[in-house]
């Protein structure tokens, strides 16, 4: 495995930790021939769908020119659960508000959630809001906690599925655990962060942060199909179902996962989105529309997230890594019951890859990036 499959893995299973299974195997439907210089990303798909993926969608973005195409049973508009990709939208909102001088990332936690981060070592006075985005605070990730997993990610989802986790509960699911590490003396990658940010943005604003979300990026973007849904549990249309086995093995039926309440996300990956809007917000993003320089700097600013991954890096709330043909790419990954996505682009904002696979146990997401941006076809297994 690469190195930067290895942390890909790491980023889109974030909220999905302990579900994988055997594969589900589906015929390709037809769909639009793919243009030469998208010939790799079409067989990736393809690819995707062999290996037992349901459905894969794929839009990418070259300057002016689009292209779009499907594999399996997908539509090219499907909207679909985008996972920790939250992550980047939580935190350009907290880097807009740091622009606008109401915060400032070094401030400690604590100031602005007095006594939330508290238990077994953990301790909000010594962890400041840059550490939350950048994934140095060592704070445990709640997503790991067997208990959590059994009830969300285990056969207890048939049961569990429609309840409502509250950003605290979901805090004090942590703090019943000890640190991963002191702050800022390493790196791992934890959903509590984000959930705890987003509460950041909620105590500064007076706001959800999800409002925050549609007023400064999804509004002024014209994200049609972007949405931060909260504790509702339907899909909006058009989009095709998801689908896991809800199981660590490689056994088990199939289960439809398509409705969910996905506060067991909240900040940390609870939102809607299609490829085109994924695309229109990282492009607008990196071309510096949402953000001053300053921000748009400490954004990309990134710390090592392993020796052994010299080519990945993590700023706040944003990826970067160097792919095997030297191309560099930003973005994030996406995990969460029955999808897995993707949107990635170059600094410049020019070209854009954005993709979702409709299942949790199958297909390779990296081969997707290094299809599109490299013109590397996914070898047959």
């Amino acid at each position: 495995m690469s190195a930067a499959r290895t942390v890909r893995t790491l980023l889109t299973a974030g909220l999905v930790t302990g579900i994988t299974a055997t594969a589900l195997a589906a015929p390709a439907i037809a769909a639009s021939p793919a243009e030469p210089s998208h010939a790799a990303t079409r067989q990736a798909l393809e690819a995707a769908v062999a290996e037992g993926v349901p459905g894969a969608v794929a839009q990418a973005r070259d300057g002016r020119a689009r292209w779009a195409d499907t594999a399996g049973k997908r539509k090219k508009s499907d909207r679909f659960r985008v996972g920790s990709i939250t992550k980047t939208f939580t935190a350009t909102v907290l880097l807009q508000l740091q622009a606008e001088g109401r915060l400032d990332l070094d401030d400690p936690v604590e100031k602005w959630l007095p006594a939330v981060v508290r238990g077994h070592g953990h301790d909000g006075r010594r962890i400041t809001v840059r550490q939350l985005l950048n994934h140095t605070s060592g704070i445990y990730s709640y997503t790991e906690d067997p208990g959590f997993q059994e009830k969300v990610f285990g056969p207890g989802f048939l049961q569990h599925r429609y309840d409502t986790w509250t950003p605290k509960q979901l805090v004090a699911v942590a703090m019943a655990h000890e640190p991963d590490f002191a702050p800022g003396t390493d790196w791992n990658y934890s959903n509590t962060n984000f959930v705890l940010a987003g509460m950041v943005v909620e105590k500064v604003t007076g706001r959800p942060y999800g409002k925050e979300i549609g007023n400064r990026i999804v509004k002024p973007l014209k994200l049609h199909a972007t949405s931060v849904p909260g504790t509702g549990s339907r899909m909006p249309e058009p989009n095709s179902r998801a689908y896991s086995r809800l199981s660590p093995g490689t056994g088990g039926p199939v289960h439809d996962v398509t409705d969910l309440n996905p506060s067991i996300a909240g900040a940390a990956g609870e939102m809607v989105s299609d490829a085109n809007d994924l695309q229109a917000f990282y492009r607008a993003l990196l071309k510096g529309q949402l953000l001053p320089k300053a921000e748009m700097k400490e954004m990309t600013n990134t710390v090592q997230v392993s020796p052994d991954l010299p080519d990945v890096g993590y700023g706040l709330g944003l990826m970067w890594q160097k792919l095997s043909c030297g191309k560099e790419v930003w973005g994030h990954g996406g995990g969460i019951h029955g999808s897995q996505s993707e949107a990635q682009v170059t600094r410049d904002g020019k070209h854009s890859l954005a993709a979702n696979f409709n299942a949790d146990w199958a297909g390779d997401t990296q081969k997707l990036i290094e299809a599109e941006f490299c013109g590397t076809v996914p070898a047959k297994r």
